[in-house]
């Protein structure tokens, strides 16, 4: 391939961001991330985008995101793999490739605001194999980007703050155009842009004014477009993005995802072709071959999607973001609420508009939702969660456009008080957002040193100060059943167990092929007692009875 063709890696953020400024057409970041957590539940295992890796590397991808949002945490609470050795792994099966993350700001991969400290060795850590970020905040209020930002320029690695887009009041281009006027304030021009219509909302003609507005306040701004197809209408969103200058936009391999997650690749180059627009360095076969392959691998993911299947273009009133769309009838019908579920949503719609007609993305989804089935449930405002008080509390950050009607104060932070205080002076007490102090990272070593009899690096130290608890039991699953993150999805997610004498053979990432031999499988007093021949080396493992079911 002739020299800078495409962006790879070894280019510095001012170059790629040159190349983009110069470059005439478009360009797809595939993001297997979103798909997975969108669609499946965060179950994609690392077998499958590892045998599936040379296909996209050899795409010419603007970037490839496989890190950020919830996947952290559910590679370790579904003990998958440990979220740095998946991003080595990747590394080295994509070495031509942007390796892209999404962060939530001040709230890093995790719910809830971090110290400072923490960001910036959560940055520095992942920054040694993720080019770029996608950084964002459910309330687009920016100094809560500005840690995780700023750490990102000092490690070299390019920035890409997002404002998150919505509808309704206050939703205007000139919001947005003073919003984007802040980011730049903040981190100057060297940037991406991204516009994150988390919730597929918007018509194309609408997206269209947006990015004019942008591009006629900003023409040298690079610009990027991340889009959930829940109405089945983002490929006409991304079409008309890119026809007003959108350089970079977020695509799915049409063999997998598509629907509460990206729209497929191959299907907006076809249209953009016609309408005159190219992807500079792009081949098509490797997406064709990729999809081909996830199409076979898609069945082993069947039981993590959702069973209540299609586009939903009442998106545009409920506004779930596309994670959140996908289980919410499942949550629904395990609360017996499913009968009642658009009862939910017009509840969920005026919730929202009376919190400030906010945006539905984490984790402002989940505490809106939340309250929403709460009113349902228990009665308007009745049972309040914490995160609920926190946000009128404005923990998170101001309200952009309106605050709430005092009654709502009154209700929610009024609630189970014992000192008699009334919500204003609550407010006036404990109202803004916190500054954090740092966190005594050292102590928080020698704890988890404590608990894991043995020394541990700065990797593990990061994820147990974002997810003590789910981070530990991944560390100690790990030391006892070592690199399960080989098994493919057959094998991992297979029901029923497996018989006596049974042999799996799993290639490792080198290629090296390691054989797992089924001696035996007893159950007695409550446990499950397996015995293998692991590469020839007998082992046994007793798992209780409750923890055995339906796993590998």
């Amino acid at each position: 391939m002739a020299e800078r063709e495409r962006i790879t890696p070894s280019m510095s953020p001012s170059e790629i961001i040159g190349f983009l400024r110069e470059t005439p057409g478009y360009f797809l970041t595939n993001n297997e991330r979103d798909v997975s957590q969108s669609d499946f539940k965060c179950r994609i295992l690392p077998w499958t985008t590892l045998r599936v890796a040379p296909y996209r590397d050899d795409t010419g991808y603007f970037a490839f995101e496989i890190s950020g949002g919830a996947s952290v945490h559910v590679d370790l609470l579904a003990k998958q793999i440990n979220p740095f050795e998946k991003l080595r792994l990747v590394r080295q099966r994509m070495p031509n490739t942007l390796i892209q993350t999404v962060c939530r700001g001040r709230n890093l991969f995790g719910y809830r605001p971090y110290p400072d400290n923490v960001q910036e060795l959560t940055v520095s850590l992942f920054a040694r194999y993720v080019d770029v970020w996608r950084v964002y905040d459910f309330l687009n209020y920016i100094p809560n980007l500005e840690v995780v930002g700023r750490a990102v320029q000092r490690a070299g690695k390019l920035l890409m703050p997002c404002i998150c887009f919505s509808t309704g009041i206050g939703h205007t281009d000139e919001f947005y155009v003073n919003k984007v006027q802040e980011v730049l304030d903040t981190f100057g021009d060297e940037i991406i842009l991204a516009i994150k219509n988390h919730s597929a909302l918007g018509s194309p003609r609408r997206i269209a004014s947006l990015v004019r507005a942008l591009r006629s306040r900003f023409p040298r701004l690079v610009l990027a477009y991340h889009g959930h197809n829940t109405d089945g209408n983002d490929l006409g969103r991304m079409v008309a993005a890119v026809e007003n200058g959108v350089k970079i936009v977020e695509v799915a391999d049409h063999g997998f995802g598509g629907m509460f997650s990206q729209a497929p690749a191959l299907s907006l180059i076809q249209t953009l072709h016609d309408y005159g627009y190219k992807a500079p360095g792009l081949k098509i076969q490797p997406i064709v071959d990729a999809s081909d392959l996830l199409r076979r691998e898609r069945r082993y993911y069947e039981r993590f999607e959702t069973p209540f299947r299609g586009f939903d273009p009442t998106v545009k009133r409920h506004r779930l973001t596309g994670g959140a769309a996908s289980i919410a009838f499942e949550q629904a019908e395990k609360l017996g609420l499913l009968e009642r579920i658009h009862e939910v949503f017009s509840e969920l719609m005026d919730v929202n508009k009376e919190l400030g007609n906010i945006w539905l993305v984490t984790p402002g989804s989940q505490i809106l939702w939340t309250t929403a089935v709460s009113n349902i449930l228990h009665g308007r405002y009745e049972q309040p969660s914490d995160d609920l008080k926190n946000l009128l509390l404005g923990r998170y950050g101001p309200f952009p456009f309106y605050d709430p009607q005092e009654w709502i104060y009154e209700k929610v932070l009024e609630h189970k008080r014992r000192d008699g205080k009334r919500w204003y002076q609550i407010l006036a007490e404990e109202a803004g957002v916190q500054v954090l102090p740092d966190a005594d990272v050292e102590a928080k070593r020698r704890e988890l040193e404590e608990r894991l009899k043995r020394p541990v690096d700065d990797e593990a130290l990061c994820l147990y100060l974002q997810f003590p608890k789910d981070a530990l039991e991944y560390f100690r699953f790990e030391e006892t059943f070592g690199r399960t993150w080989l098994l493919p999805p057959q094998i991992w997610y297979r029901r029923g167990g497996f018989s006596d004498g049974e042999r799996i053979l799993i290639p490792d990432e080198q290629g090296k092929t390691h054989q797992i031999d089924i001696v035996s499988t007893m159950r007695k007093e409550g446990v499950v007692e397996t015995s293998l021949l692991v590469d020839f080396h007998f082992q046994t493992y007793a798992v209780p009875l409750g923890n055995a079911k339906g796993r590998a």
